[in-house]
């Protein structure tokens, strides 16, 4: 084993806070991985616990923060929305809305939709007479 590996089995002295038995569940989950290196499995759970801090700070120093001396949901959903380098997270924190909010936008949505269907039929009518 390589001296990262021998690091790892220290116990008290660990490098890595995720428990790396998690992310080898995790990464043996995709079908293409048939074996995992030791150092490699250390290397993945040192890269996202780098990640996640990277993520948590920018998104404290970013967000409100700062005024309440608290880390939010929504200064992590705000963060993946507006950052460029966070975009790829937009899915998985999005913004939080009330229930209702939502309804609403589904049904302003679904008008909209009925209207513009309506408006695309009569385009296109207008376009044929223009042919003939």
């Amino acid at each position: 084993r390589g001296k990262m590996a021998a690091r790892l089995s220290g116990g008290e002295n660990r490098l890595v806070s995720l428990p790396l038995s998690r992310i080898r569940v995790i990464m043996k989950s995709s079908p293409e991985v048939s074996s995992i290196n030791q150092d490699a499995l250390f290397l993945t759970a040192k890269a996202t616990e780098l990640f996640v801090q990277y993520l948590a700070t920018y998104s404290y120093k970013h967000g409100r923060g700062k005024e309440k001396n608290a880390l939010t949901y929504s200064d992590l959903s705000h963060t993946a929305e507006e950052c460029e380098t966070f975009q790829f997270l937009a899915d998985i924190l999005p913004k939080k809305i009330l229930a209702s909010k939502y309804l609403k936008m589904l049904e302003k949505e679904k008008r909209d939709g009925e209207v513009g269907e309506g408006d695309e039929d009569e385009e296109e009518d207008e376009a044929v007479e223009d042919i003939r």
